[in-house]
């Protein structure tokens, strides 16, 4: 963060000093986590149902930080405010008033938002000093925190953007309005809250309302619910894709036995040759996105087609291939679930599967509302329709899984019900073999012991 003092803090957040007049100045980072609070750092305390952060401020202020902003007295230098997540919005939007120079990209979607932002990090690095965290800290929380790590030096800014309804990214793009906004798709995630597809894009499309005219939307030119965006933003519009209408565009994509994709880059004129380093097939999607991004922050064509085979997967549990050394390989995606990003795994598992055994374990799919069993059980039948040879569903709210393959009629693959994951490791345990290829997939912490005592080759002996 840009240097503050208490007292400029206070003022910014509408918070009082407390044991201080201010002039502590915050020189370290913003941090929410005790334990990562160093030199010069500001600890945001908050009172949470086993710990009370506020109970650690004389313990960071001793380490070095340069006070605590909560909402009571900690006992040390410090800011007092009526709520740390609104304190957190108005600080977050001062210090980017304060860095008119920074270019600041936003990003939505149902799936990929993260890998997405990933890539967009990794390819704007390369134009000069970027922000773009690893893991999903797109809410009210971790939307403010990231754009804090920003400073005088930081160059691009990458935010992702979630919403779990109607409002929620408008209020994300009040704090930091990006100059470039990227939709990557509209699906089946959050369902349960915003009622339809219509509703998830009714949302979805806040990101590109917010753009000035002197921005850039990237839209999904494949997906027709964010192509239709393009009408409800002033800035100008990148549609990408492979369909003919994209202005960066792929064509002749094939995937290779390892589900990486190859495809052919072309914009205004010009091609290259690009192959992805990272697997599944809706990884062609994500690095278009980020490409459009990349061009539009000034990257030369031919060096974009060169890095964008080099970009690789940075935060965990997406669409992480593991190669072990006894020849099974695993393909952690157990992050998060929507449908979307389900069948997307399931096709790449059936690609990287192709002439091995392959077995898909599934957990639970959250936030369906209505849709919850017609969800899963089309999850099942897309698993059998690909051949899948074993599909295991994870906890009893899974099992619509099961049901859908079974009325796959011409499946041969085997289904096999998990009450908890102990079971499914079980299950995976007693018949693993050397040339298998395992999906793991779940919504948040459902699936995530499968995937880790997969990773632990030592402690698993296939036969």
């Amino acid at each position: 963060m840009i240097s503050l003092s208490l007292a400029e803090i206070a003022g910014i957040t509408g918070g009082r000093l407390v044991g201080t007049d201010g002039a502590e100045v915050v020189t370290g980072a913003v941090e929410y986590d005790s334990r990562k609070v160093g030199p010069g750092g500001l600890f945001v305390a908050f009172a949470g149902e086993k710990v009370d952060g506020h109970e650690f401020g004389r313990q960071v202020v001793e380490a070095g930080a340069a006070g605590v902003l909560g909402t009571r007295d900690a006992g040390v230098p410090g800011v007092v405010v009526e709520d740390q997540l609104d304190a957190l919005a108005k600080l977050a939007h001062e210090v980017l008033a304060r860095l008119p120079e920074l270019t600041v990209v936003g990003l939505t979607g149902s799936s990929g938002k993260t890998t997405t932002k990933d890539f967009i990090g990794q390819l704007l690095s390369r134009l000069g000093p970027t922000v773009a965290l690893p893991g999903s800290l797109n809410n009210e929380l971790g939307f403010p925190y990231t754009v804090l790590q920003a400073d005088e030096k930081t160059r691009f800014l990458v935010l992702e953007m979630g919403a779990r309804g109607i409002g929620h990214i408008r209020y994300l793009t009040g704090i930091a309005r990006p100059s470039i906004g990227v939709v990557l798709n509209v699906g089946a995630a959050h369902l349960g809250e915003f009622g339809s597809m219509e509703g998830t894009a009714l949302a979805k499309g806040e990101l590109v309302e917010a753009l000035p005219e002197s921005g850039v939307a990237v839209l999904n030119a494949d997906d027709p619910l964010v192509s239709a965006m393009a009408s409800r933003t002033v800035a100008r519009v990148i549609q990408v894709g492979e369909r003919e209408s994209a202005g960066l565009r792929a064509v002749d994509v094939t995937v290779d036995s390892l589900g990486r994709a190859s495809f052919v880059l072309e914009s205004g004129g010009e091609s290259g040759n690009v192959r992805l380093g990272v697997a599944g097939r809706h990884q062609v999607a994500n690095t278009l996105a980020a490409a459009a991004v990349a061009l539009t922050a000034g990257m030369a064509f031919p060096d974009l087609v060169t890095a964008l085979g080099e970009v690789g997967i940075v935060s965990g549990r997406r669409m992480d291939v593991v190669e072990r050394p006894d020849g099974v390989t695993v393909i952690d995606d157990s992050y998060n679930a929507n449908p979307s990003s389900t069948a997307a795994a399931l096709h790449a598992l059936a690609a990287m599967g192709a002439g091995k055994r392959t077995t898909a374990v599934l957990g639970y799919m959250a936030e369906l509302g209505e849709h919850e069993v017609s969800g899963h059980a089309e999850a099942g039948r897309l698993a059998a329709g690909l051949g899948v040879d074993r599909l295991i569903a994870v906890a009893e709210n899974a099992r619509p899984i099961l049901d859908g393959a079974a009325e796959v009629g011409a499946w041969r693959g085997t289904a096999h019900f998990a009450a908890d994951q102990a079971a499914a490791i079980e299950i995976l345990q007693a018949d693993l073999r050397a040339d298998d290829v395992v999906l793991v997939k779940g919504s948040r912490y459902r699936t995530w012991d499968v995937a880790d005592w997969l990773r632990r080759p030592e402690e698993v002996q296939p036969t």
